[in-house]
């Protein structure tokens, strides 16, 4: 089930933080819970993704992407990912997670986040976000200009975009 009280919980904590620009780093601190683990008693990797989630949305709301979403009717997709974890979290331990907005293209949105235990970074994704309207997605640089922010995007890093041009790349719809 997803942890609506957490997410309710990560709003009102933030309903009074300050604006961020779209390049902008949230920064929100967790805890791993016995319902979050897997049957290796370790966080479970669907539940990390969405931990990630506690850190986006909040990184929407402050950003004011929310705000043009809700104004123009457009909604928001997650449309891929890559992750990549490298240490265990166990149950009750504490992480922050740092969100923030890496770039964009002519199609997505692409968020960085980083769970951290102490110094240790235990995990590590790059989603792309699609914002979307009843006639497709919508440009970024339309949202970026709806949003008062600037409409061209710094240069992508190099893994993101080897990872876009193996999604160009790859086949779709899969093999059954």
């Amino acid at each position: 089930m997803y942890p609506f009280l957490r997410m309710a919980k990560e709003l009102w904590k933030f309903r009074n933080a300050p604006a961020l620009p779209i390049l902008g780093t949230h920064v929100s601190t967790h805890r791993c819970w016995p319902w979050d683990l897997d049957p290796w008693v370790e966080l479970n990797n669907g539940r990390t993704l969405t931990l990630y989630d506690l850190g986006r949305i909040p990184l929407g709301i402050r950003t004011g992407l929310k705000q043009v979403l809700l104004a123009n009717r457009w909604g928001l997709t997650v449309a891929g990912n890559t992750v990549r974890y490298r240490r265990r979290v166990r149950a009750f331990d504490a992480v922050t997670i740092h969100s923030r907005c890496i770039g964009w293209d002519h199609r997505f949105l692409y968020i960085e986040q980083s769970m951290w235990k102490g110094d240790d970074c235990t995990s590590h994704q790059v989603i792309r976000s699609a914002v979307t309207s009843k006639d497709g997605i919508v440009a970024p640089s339309r949202v970026l200009a709806a949003m008062g922010q600037p409409v061209d995007s710094p240069a992508l890093p190099d893994f993101v975009q080897a990872w876009i041009a193996a999604e160009d790349r790859r086949a779709w719809p899969p093999a059954r």
